[in-house]
């Protein structure tokens, strides 16, 4: 009888008529009394599902039922996990009909267990002897007992990967799963869901979240005082702090520059549902969606604002514009959605509810939520303490917690512990903080767990009215020989070893997944490239021939970053200056399997350490330095790759030397000689300054380059060039080009190379720059000013007064300022040691003048930005790459032979520059070679050996790289 009362009291909750009532009451009445002139010891028991106001009955034999044990499994797997599938209220009924409860201990589980012992249950550890095991959450592999019936969330409906090793042990075990997911009425509803408490607990997080999140940008709200969900013992609780955060609103206390506040709500369902019932704690109004436009400019500030999104009111069909809903049903794939156009500009905060299928149109793409992130003109009457929101949209609680589904760009969901990260969709990362640019989100998988008492018992209500009948048979026996009504026999993803027909689709859905994944594994890599220079461009240009290279570039030249993605494929932009964000290049290297750095030299330690602790490969063009030695251990120990030395000079010059040494040492010949140079040039016609330079490349590494050290050997003489500017007076006449009139200059240590090129029996190695006659003699008059001086120059800061060329002059050369001209230049070209040429270089530059210098950390800093500026590349100009080596051999005949190897490339006129190309291509090819796995050496590389330097030179020959050798033999 206490039954019975129970389920009048289900039905008096539903939308029944007086009717409807009395007949299904007789009903039941009948089948009570059926079941009480049963004979003794035979119980007909009965499972029933509503549908539309009607009761179906299904009737099963069962000999003595009061042996049917229900067990409730403790829940394991998540910290915050304090639910349970049924709560006391519901273990009391079903020990009075006769069933035996055993609840698994844990102090975890919000509910007392002294509250299961007082409904009847059992407590205790072992529940073996259960038919059914009950949890909210799946249980752990090795805790799976074979052949029971079991009922949770399983999450493998869409072959989700986490979870296919416990749907291997459930088939491995026989056990019969009962999915709560799949438990659903004839319209495809779902009839045991937690949905509202995840709309409710969803809620209050967000508005806790968009007090934090306002604070960061300057605004106290009486959000301030809501806090996360789980602080609450109970929802009214909730509801109290809310309404009165709502109460201050009402008074008008939201600081104005903020403007009207407007929440979207997607879907229509209980999640929905339950995140509008707690906005209706404050003073709240809603309007249609077509009206939230007007409300967010001139809405009232002493309330906010609500709509319900609905499928119609933001998705049209791509060829009229229109909204079918029969034909969205059957192809999805057919319609975009407008919200990013219509809805999401006006909107404050987004509560996504809704469920997303593949191929259905996304609420969000990045590209959108770029675009809507765009900074608002600020107001002319705008003051620093009240600022105006930096965009409309500030806040996205993703209730769905749909990983990559509606909300494109939420690839991975929050928890309770840290409920909050920021999106900055223009650097396409996220971080965990409420502070920076981008939208603040909120994506909690498990919201019902923070209310876990009243999440209990709404759940237990409506799973309860199922109990009886996935009690009434063993997991062993055959699910065929079962009589389930539709909402339970529907919910079996396995049994008896196998899947059902049903859900036989999740095997082929994980086959062509894990093969999809497999391939995408072999083929598809992710690139993140630092630096957007002229480099840059055939490295993407390489690289993204191969559609399965996506590439990241981050770079602080917004310009450039929108010209090359623009122009190339699969490329995502990042600006950001990585030195200055290093959380954010920690998180920007782990998400991706290569990195190519293309930034000054002196960067390159700092981004080899990121990619040390994230184990991810590097590549670069610039010289394998001091700094990055001292990572070799380190390298080593993570087992990635760091290729150095990969561009030009150095690079090529590398292995066309190797090419050539490796040939000779086969046929037995020895080394004896050894020199090398090679200069990045403008092109004759183009050379039309003191300097005859122009900029292809990094003007400061140039400049500095001029003032290093030097040594080399000669005729078996070590040679030592101090630093500070003597290299310049080391200039030697180059003519193997006679008609480029060009001279040379030693760079660097050469020496260094006779172990690596193994020509230890070389009496002379040397590595030099090439430069066109004059280059020299103009950079030795900016080092006699010290205007090549790299230490810190406060009085050039950003921070610091203005200051002129002229001023900055009288201060190197000792006078007063201001000085006349005439005073200046005699006093500069005395410094000069009265050299004419050299004089007319720094008057040509104009530093001489009232051109403001630019802010750098140092004056050699800003002579390079001054140099960028004067010295370019203009329309039409090409530059030119010169590189000759001879190697000197003796062979085992005792005749010698010279062999020469020259390289010439030209700029393309309305393509990639000489520089670029030979830095670029080698660098780029490289780093397909170690996406390929064709270069596997761990540890740091530069090119050397065969098998990197054969492949790279062979490719750079196929983009119109082209070297020549000759020989002369020597009797």
């Amino acid at each position: 009888m206490n039954y019975l009362i129970c389920v009048l009291q289900q039905m008096l909750k539903e939308t029944r008529t007086f009717t409807q009532i009395m007949f299904e009451s007789y009903t039941y009445l009948y089948c009570f009394i059926t079941l009480s002139l049963l004979p003794s010891g035979f119980t007909m028991l009965r499972a029933f599902s509503h549908t539309n106001g009607r009761c179906v009955f299904h009737y099963t034999k069962c000999w003595h039922h009061r042996k049917s044990v229900l067990a409730i499994r403790r829940e394991d797997v998540n910290a915050w996990e304090r639910r349970a599938p049924l709560a006391p209220k519901h273990v009391k009924e079903l020990t009075k009909m006769g069933y035996k409860v055993l609840v698994q201990p844990s102090n975890r589980r919000a509910i007392h267990e002294k509250e299961y012992v007082k409904a009847g249950a059992i407590i205790q550890e072992d529940i073996s002897e259960a038919s059914l095991i009950i949890g909210v959450k799946r249980p752990p592999e090795d805790k799976l007992i074979p052949k029971k019936n079991y009922a949770f969330f399983s999450h493998t409906i869409k072959a989700q990967e986490a979870n296919m090793p416990l749907l291997d042990e459930i088939l491995r075990q026989e056990i019969r799963l009962f999915d709560y997911e799949k438990m659903v009425d004839h319209k495809g509803m779902r009839v045991v869901a937690f949905g509202k408490w995840a709309g409710v607990a969803g809620m209050i997080n967000i508005l806790h979240g968009l007090g934090l999140r306002f604070l960061a940008l300057g605004h106290h709200t009486p959000f301030m005082h809501i806090g996360m969900a789980h602080n609450y013992r109970n929802s009214s609780q909730a509801v109290q702090a809310v309404r009165d955060a709502g109460y201050e609103i009402s008074l008008g206390l939201m600081p104005k520059s903020v403007g009207p506040l407007t929440f979207v709500f997607t879907g229509t369902g209980n999640v929905s549902k339950g995140a509008q019932e707690m906005f209706s704690a404050l003073p709240c109004e809603f309007v249609e969606p077509h009206e939230l436009k007007e409300v967010s400019r001139s809405g009232d500030l002493r309330k906010v604002y609500g709509t319900v999104l609905s499928r119609h009111h933001h998705l049209v069909r791509k060829r009229d514009g229109q909204y079918d809903p029969v034909d969205y049903d059957k192809h999805p794939e057919n319609y975009i959605s407008r919200f990013h156009i219509d809805i999401a500009p006006y909107t404050t905060c987004l509560i996504n509810g809704i469920y997303w299928e593949q191929n259905s149109p996304r609420l969000l793409s990045r590209q959108d939520t770029q675009k809507l992130l765009v900074p608002v003109k600020s107001a002319a009457g705008a003051m620093d303490g009240c600022p105006e929101l930096p965009h409309r949209l500030l806040a996205i609680c993703d209730i769905s917690a749909d990983t990559g589904g509606s909300i494109e760009f939420m690839t991975e969901c929050t928890t309770i512990d840290n409920p909050f990260c920021m999106y900055d969709a223009d650097q396409h990362i996220t971080h965990d903080s409420v502070e920076g640019s981008g939208i603040l989100m909120c994506s909690i998988d498990n919201l019902p767990a923070q209310l876990p008492i009243e999440a209990t018992e709404y759940f237990g209500d409506m799973l309860f009215p199922y109990i009886e009948e996935m009690l009434l048979s063993e997991g062993s026996e055959p699910l065929e020989k079962q009589n389930y009504s539709p909402v339970v026999r529907n919910a079996v993803i396995a049994s008896n070893g196998t899947l059902t027909p049903k859900y036989q689709y999740i095997q082929k859905l994980r086959e062509s997944r894990e093969q999809a994944e497999s391939l995408k594994m072999s083929v598809e890599k992710r690139v993140l490239l630092l630096g957007s220079g002229y480099v840059s461009g055939p490295v993407l240009e390489y690289l993204t021939r191969d559609s399965n290279i996506d590439i990241t570039i981050v770079s602080v030249m917004k310009e450039q970053l929108e010209q090359l993605t623009k122009k190339y494929r699969n490329v995502t932009p990042v600006h950001m200056d990585v030195l200055k964000h290093e959380e954010k290049l920690s998180s920007l290297v782990k998400k991706h399997d290569l990195v190519i750095s293309l930034l000054p030299y002196s960067a390159h330690p700092f981004v080899a350490k990121k990619c040390i602790d994230n184990k991810v490969n590097l590549v670069t063009a610039s010289y394998l330095t001091p700094a990055m030695k001292e990572l070799q251990e380190s390298v080593e120990a993570a087992g990635i790759t760091v290729i150095s030395e990969m561009g030009l000079d150095p690079g090529l010059d590398h292995m066309l030397a190797m090419e050539c040494i490796d040939k000779a040492k086969e046929v037995g010949a020895t080394v004896i000689s050894y020199t090398s140079f090679c200069g990045g040039l403008p092109a004759p016609e183009h050379s039309d300054n003191p300097l005859r330079y122009k900029f292809s490349w990094s003007p400061q590494g140039v400049l500095l380059n001029t003032v290093q050290s030097a040594t080399y050997l000669k005729d078996g003489e070590i040679i030592n060039i101090p630093p500070g500017g003597a290299l310049l007076d080391s200039v030697t006449p180059m003519d193997f080009f006679p008609g480029l009139n060009l001279e040379g200059f030693p760079n660097r240590d050469s020496t260094k190379y006779a172990e690596p090129y193994g020509i230890q029996t070389a009496r002379t190695l040397l590595r030099g720059t090439l430069r066109y006659k004059g280059y020299s003699r103009a950079m030795g008059g900016f080092v006699k000013l010290g205007l090549i001086n790299p230490d810190p120059y406060p009085l050039l800061s950003s921070t610091a007064p203005p200051l002129t060329w002229k001023e900055l002059m009288c201060k190197l050369v000792g006078i007063k300022s201001p000085a006349e001209h005439h005073v200046l230049k005699e006093a500069v070209f005395s410094k000069l040691e009265k050299d004419k040429s050299q004089l007319e270089a720094v008057e040509w530059l104009g530093l001489l003048g009232d051109e403001l210098v630019p802010a750098a950390d140092s004056i050699v800093g800003a002579l390079a930005k001054h140099m960028e500026m004067k010295l370019p590349f203009g329309t039409g100009e090409r530059d030119m790459i010169v590189m000759r080596s001879e190697i000197g051999l003796r062979h085992p005949s005792g005749h010698l032979e010279d062999k020469f190897i020259d390289l010439v490339v030209y700029g393309d006129n309305k393509g990639h520059s000489a520089m670029a190309k030979t830095v670029g291509y080698p660098t780029a090819i490289a780093a397909k070679m170690v996406l390929d796995g064709e270069i596997t050496a761990k540890g740091m590389v530069i090119p050397l050996t065969k098998n990197v330097y054969g492949p790279i030179l062979e490719r750079v020959r196929a983009e119109g790289i082209m070297y020549s050798t000759r020989s002369i033999i020597k009797q």
